[in-house]
């Protein structure tokens, strides 16, 4: 870990410590796990960093293999919306296919016989959206999911560190106001990028970090927070990661997707690139090393390139 990284590290741990439970989807927190206001752990299955929490909430994130897959899945796109949320619905899911990339993504899914994704609009965690209840075959491959969208998910901005593409909606004085349908939309393409990023995953080490990271975090938790501790660094090899870059990876994957959803929502360059200037000014201070995921998105559109 370099000087730079190092550096990232203390600034998140410093933020972290003073704003446990800021309205969240990352720096490298590995050294301080999740608390709300009143120092306890934040009550997810998986113990999530709490800016995730905030945002994601309870995240279903069972894990089925083959042989416990639903006899009656064949693929494409359900969709589960209380009669009473239908109109808002269709207003944010409209605004998602009205772009390029939201429309190239909501078809792969609703054409895909082999892939069945459910879509659930609930009044728990009403500003959020989560994914999972990830089921794979026999041959390791992913073939279903489930979306859960909040009932308001056209408020609540989440925060910068994880999330420093929807964080750029943030409405200020000085930039023309931004729908509640766009920031639903959002949130949507951020939903479908955990999809799209899950199912380019390996299923074995998915599964086995959902089996392994609640354990690490039950003794970060007991040991008095000692990350030298043998049995954290075991684990964090065999999962690959610390449980927090673990989320931390993820959620950068997920905003990449969110970037290209607003790259095609917004023509004007001059809009756009004040955009992509805000979100380039919370990469460089929560997401440095993740920078080549967004900036390969900037460089796909086209000029100018806003800065980056």
């Amino acid at each position: 870990m370099g000087q730079v990284r190092w550096i990232r590290v203390g600034f998140i741990l410093v933020l972290l410590a003073a704003l446990a439970s800021t309205f969240s989807p990352a720096g490298r927190t590995a050294y301080r796990q999740p608390e709300r206001e009143t120092g306890h752990v934040v009550p997810t299955s998986q113990s999530l960093p709490p800016l995730v929490a905030e945002y994601h909430g309870l995240i279903a994130n069972s894990a089925k293999p083959a042989e416990n897959l639903h006899p009656n899945n064949s693929g494409g796109i359900r969709e589960q919306v209380p009669k009473k949320y239908a109109a808002r619905y269709q207003h944010w899911k409209q605004e998602f296919l009205n772009t390029e990339t939201g429309r190239q993504q909501w078809a792969f899914y609703q054409n895909n016989p082999n892939f069945t994704l459910t879509v659930v609009i609930s009044h728990d965690n009403p500003e959020g959206g989560n994914t999972g209840n990830y089921e794979w075959n026999a041959d390791g491959k992913l073939v279903a999911a489930t979306i859960t969208l909040g009932c308001r998910l056209d408020e609540g901005v989440p925060n910068a560190v994880y999330f420093p593409v929807m964080n750029s909606l943030l409405p200020t004085e000085t930039t023309r106001s931004i729908s509640g349908a766009t920031l639903a939309a959002t949130k949507i393409a951020h939903e479908f990028g955990h999809v799209k990023q899950t199912a380019k995953s390996d299923s074995v080490l998915y599964q086995l970090q959902l089996q392994l990271m609640p354990q690490y975090n039950r003794i970060f938790l007991s040991n008095g927070r000692d990350i030298s501790d043998p049995r954290l660094i075991e684990l964090a090899r065999r999962m690959g990661a610390t449980p927090v870059e673990i989320w931390e990876d993820r959620e950068y994957w997920g905003e990449t997707n969110a970037m290209l959803y607003l790259r095609d929502r917004f023509a004007d360059d001059g809009f756009r690139c004040l955009l992509f200037n805000r979100i380039k000014r919370s990469v460089d201070l929560y997401a440095r090393s993740y920078e080549e995921r967004f900036f390969n998105i900037v460089q796909s559109t086209p000029p100018p390139r806003c800065g980056w």
